[in-house]
C-alpha cells in the first residue's frame, strides 16, 4: 500500500489551501479555503514578498486506515507560500478565520501605493 502524500511537498502533492489573491488601492487580500482546519494550528508569516500559511487538518482518528474503501479527504500538516504582487507592511497584517475560510488583509507599503502626480501647466 502506498503512503498518503496529500500534504507532502514534491511528490504530486496538491496545493493546499486553495487561495484567491486580490487587491485594491490600499490592501492585498488573500482568501484561503481551509475547511476543517483547527484555527489554533494556523501560523501566518510574511517574508520577502511571500505569505506563508501553515497549519494542521485533523483526520478521522476513529477509522482505521485499512477500513477505508475510499479516502479523498486528506489530513495532516500543510504549508503553502503565495508570492505577493506588491510590498506590504508586515506589521499591520490581520487575519480572520470563519466557516472554513481564512481571510488575510495585507496593507500595502507606502512605496507600493499608487500616487497621483500633479501636472503643472506653464
Amino acid at each position: 500500500r502506498l503512503p498518503r502524500v496529500a500534504f507532502l511537498p514534491g511528490r504530486g502533492a496538491r496545493q493546499y489551501p486553495l487561495v484567491n489573491v486580490s487587491e485594491d488601492e490600499r490592501n492585498l487580500y488573500v482568501e484561503a479555503l481551509a475547511p476543517g482546519v483547527d484555527p489554533k494550528s494556523l501560523d501566518l508569516s510574511v517574508v520577502q514578498g511571500a505569505l506563508t500559511i501553515k497549519g494542521e487538518k485533523p483526520g478521522l482518528a476513529q477509522v482505521a486506515a485499512e477500513a477505508f474503501h475510499r479516502n479523498e479527504r486528506a489530513a495532516g500538516r500543510f504549508a503553502r507560500s503565495v508570492e505577493l504582487p506588491a510590498d506590504v507592511d508586515a506589521g499591520k497584517v490581520s487575519a480572520d478565520y470563519r466557516n472554513g475560510l481564512l481571510l488575510v488583509t495585507l496593507p500595502k507599503a507606502e512605496s507600493a501605493r499608487p500616487r497621483q502626480v500633479p501636472i503643472s501647466v506653464g
